[in-house]
Parts: C-alpha cells; sequence; structure tokens
C-alpha cells in the first residue's frame, strides 16, 4: 500500500496526470478523421490470430463482441501522454500497469467514439502477442464532466449523483484498487473537446458467480 501511494504521489508531483486527464485528448486532428461508420468486428478466432505477434505478456488486442475488435499498441518509454493517432487502435496506458491494471486509451474521435457503446454486462477479451485470453465484464460505466476542461488539476464531477472528485481522487478511482480494465476517452459536449471523460470500468469474469453468468449477464 504505501508503495503504491508513493507511486501516485510521483506521478502527481511530476505532473503526468497532466497528459492523463488533459493533453492526451487535445489533438488538432478534424474531428472529421472519424470515417463514414463503424468496421464490421470479424469474429473472435479471426481477430485473435490476426493480433498476435509470439511476445508473451504484452497485450495485443481488445475484443468486444458485435462492438469492436482493435489492435493495442503500446506507450513509448517515457511518454505517458502518447495517445495513437490512428483510427482502429486503442493504447495501453503504461501507468496503470504499475498498479497491476489495465488502461485502454483512445481519442474520441477516433476508436474512443466506440466506447460508448460499452454497456454494463458485456464481456471483455483481452488478447495477449502470445495468444493468452484475459477475459473481464463490465462492471461501471462512469462519465464526469470536467469542471475545468484546460486545467491539469480539474476537479470532476460525476454525471450520475453530482459529486465532485479531485484529480488525484479521480486517478485512484480508476486506475487504482484490485484488477480490472479500464477504457477512457474524453466527452464533447457544448463546443468543448475535452468537456468530460468517460470511464468504462471491467473486471474478471471469475468475479462473477456462475447464477449471475447463467441469467443472462453477459450480453
Amino acid at each position: 500500500m504505501a508503495l503504491k501511494n508513493q507511486i501516485i504521489r510521483t506521478v502527481l508531483n511530476g505532473g503526468l496526470l497532466f497528459t492523463v486527464f488533459v493533453s492526451i485528448f487535445f489533438n488538432p486532428i478534424s474531428a472529421m478523421a472519424m470515417g463514414e461508420g463503424p468496421a464490421r468486428v470479424p469474429n473472435f478466432n479471426d481477430f485473435s490470430k490476426m493480433v498476435q505477434n509470439g511476445k508473451a505478456d504484452v497485450l495485443s488486442g481488445v475484443y468486444v463482441k458485435n462492438v469492436l475488435a482493435l489492435p493495442v499498441v503500446q506507450q513509448p518509454a517515457g511518454n505517458a501522454g502518447y495517445v495513437s493517432t490512428n483510427d482502429g487502435q486503442v493504447t495501453q496506458f503504461a501507468m496503470a500497469s504499475q498498479f497491476g491494471n489495465v488502461g485502454l486509451l483512445a481519442h474520441n474521435y477516433l476508436s474512443g467514439k466506440i466506447f460508448s457503446q460499452l454497456l454494463i454486462g458485456q464481456e471483455i477479451r483481452l488478447v495477449y502477442g502470445d495468444g493468452k485470453v484475459e477475459y473481464f465484464i463490465v462492471k461501471e460505466v462512469l462519465q464526469y464532466q470536467a469542471m475545468q476542461p484546460n486545467s491539469p488539476w480539474s476537479s470532476f464531477r460525476d454525471l450520475k449523483d453530482n459529486s465532485v472528485l479531485t484529480a488525484e481522487q479521480m486517478f485512484k478511482r480508476v486506475y487504482t484498487g484490485d484488477r480490472h480494465v479500464t477504457f477512457q476517452t474524453c466527452i464533447d459536449a457544448e463546443g468543448i473537446s475535452s468537456w468530460g471523460r468517460l470511464f468504462v470500468v471491467a473486471v474478471p469474469k471469475t468475479d462473477f458467480s456462475a447464477d449471475e453468468l447463467r441469467w443472462g449477464l453477459i450480453r
């Protein structure tokens, strides 16, 4: 616990929350880069073979049936603010890995536009370079307004209950704790591309009972 708190303090003191919550989503590429429409989602076996590269323990793809099938790219060393500008990709957030979790980032005018289609109960499959697959279930969909969209230290208002979190509390809320996957993108509203933040949180499938799974939890 002390080590995790030290890492969080390092993140804060180093200004990395600027890149996590603000600068990674500011990009001059026009929103028209979204393209004509969603691509057909391949079957899982075909997708898995496509993204495998032989690299064990390196995340290479994320799959949700009938929703998305996206290759995962890694951030360059020392560049915690990097997010791919290629549509059809998501970026693994290296800082989340320090807490044993998986962060998946995408701009909301590129692959991040699909994140809003993720629903509670859907199954998430993570594919690694050696073909290993991890299974998760979407547990939460969180939406926040950035009270100061252009500030790296903005607080965030929960659109569900109006509670407010600081930047530090937000980081802890979505990227620390027991193992989980967090999808993150911006919410575009009121003419502001970084008006808010969308987080979709999925927990290991093994956290659910057989009855929960049997009675239609998975979509």
